[in-house]
């Protein structure tokens, strides 16, 4: 027993990113020396399958137990935050259809029943429609379904109930089951290394490099595009807001929750990831418990890129001829649509039909379409799941830090401030 406390103790005693990168490494390596180890596998299951499984009942506590607070309130922080998610979004849309007319693509078009059992929106009318559909489901069903617009809604229903008629020893119990909810989540999270091992693990030893051979060229662009977004329009960004270097920011946004969200592919899986990614950054919590799982939702820069690249690598396939400005409408119905993929069973990739319907193509084909992107999907979902997750810190943290700078705070030291974070 004394043994294993020092183990333990050690363990904590180094930095998570290392620990997790050190979980890397070894992932990698038995994946291509010892594939034949299935049993790793099971190790990045139960990582995400906790995560996930946690999620939702965090999202709902956190937000309750924020709002019950009397003095608890929503300001123009939140307005900003929404705002830069928004934005982004279209500005990613908007850089995507400009790669693709720089760098235009072709594909081989798969076999459409690889997305068997997927139903694809038919329009954008019907993407808002089950958006707003999910607000209102039963809030016991949300928790279970992991919808988190249903769960804000009824969170905030709540919360704002607890607030008008709670006592204080009622508000003081649902702080603890906060507090307590949220170090369930610390003890997962210092488990990430083993859970990405296994995870690095099974991809490294199921997926090849066949997909490069045919994909090649298209997934650069997709990763490329996505790339571009997370380290040169995100960055423009953040200064135009904070006018400080955005680079760390944007780097430890990146390292503390796009690596995590890199190999989970979820973003409702790293949202206890980005929450506590933002109380080390020294966020208020009132604010970040509802931003962050709002910005799984409609912070979706990836998935903007993707439908915009593959709609217009599918019209180039079939030889339709697309001019500039069709494709910018393109890119505000990537963006629209991006925001409500939440609702949608397959995400992005379903909404590419949807947006093929604008240039005439038919379903038959576009449902091919969507077959590539489930074939790639191990490299482009990852990077779209990274860049969307680590945006949603990211933007929470250039919103809190604006109304620090307004109110003559001090900034945090990567900023140029003088304050001390726990990162």
């Amino acid at each position: 027993m004394q043994l294993l406390k020092k183990l333990v103790k050690k363990y904590n005693s180094v930095s998570l990113i290392l620990r997790i990168l050190v979980g890397l490494m070894i992932g990698t390596g038995l994946g291509l020396f010892v594939p034949q180890a299935t049993g790793l596998v099971v190790l990045g299951n139960l990582f995400v399958g906790a995560l996930k499984a946690i999620a939702p009942v965090l999202v709902f506590v956190l937000v309750v137990s924020a709002l019950a607070q009397k003095s608890s309130k929503m300001d123009q922080r939140f307005g900003l935050v929404i705002g830069l998610y928004l934005m982004t979004t279209l500005l990613a849309s908007v850089w995507a259809v400009v790669a693709s007319f720089l760098f235009p693509q072709k594909i081989i078009l798969a076999d459409a029943a690889a997305t068997e059992g997927s139903v694809a929106p038919t329009g954008l009318a019907e993407v808002m429609s089950n958006l707003l559909n999910n607000l209102v489901t039963n809030p016991i069903s949300a928790i279970i379904d992991a919808n988190y617009i249903g769960i804000l809604f009824w969170a905030i229903l709540v919360g704002l109930a607890f607030k008008k008629v709670g006592k204080h020893e009622t508000v003081n119990f649902l702080t603890d089951v906060s507090e307590a909810v949220s170090q369930c989540v610390r003890w997962i999270i210092n488990l990430a290394p083993f859970g990405i091992c296994g995870l690095v693990f099974n991809t490294v030893s199921t997926n090849g490099v066949s997909i490069f051979v045919n994909y090649g060229s298209l997934i650069l662009l997709l990763v490329g595009s996505m790339l571009f977004v997370a380290l040169v329009i995100n960055p423009i960004v953040v200064f135009a807001i904070l006018r400080k270097n955005p680079y760390p920011l944007i780097f430890r946004c990146l390292r503390e929750s796009g690596l995590t969200a890199f190999f989970t592919r979820s973003s409702a899986a790293n949202i206890p990831v980005n929450m506590s990614t933002c109380e080390k950054l020294g966020l208020d919590k009132d604010m970040y418990s509802v931003s962050i799982p709002l910005g799984a939702t409609i912070n979706m820069d990836g998935a903007a890129i993707t439908i915009a690249i593959m709609t217009l690598a599918t019209a180039n396939t079939m030889g339709v001829s697309v001019s500039f400005p069709t494709a910018l409408v393109l890119s505000l119905l990537a963006t629209l649509s991006a925001c409500g993929a939440s609702g949608v069973a397959g995400g992005s990739l379903l909404l590419i039909p949807m947006a093929c319907s604008l240039f005439g193509i038919g379903n038959d084909v576009a449902m091919q379409t969507v077959a590539v992107g489930f074939i790639i999907g191990v490299i482009q979902d990852s990077v779209e799941t990274a860049l969307n997750s680590a945006g949603d810190v990211c933007f929470a943290a250039t919103a809190e830090y604006y109304e620090w700078k307004k109110k003559g705070k001090e900034l945090p030291y990567f900023l140029g401030g003088n304050m001390e974070l726990d990162i």
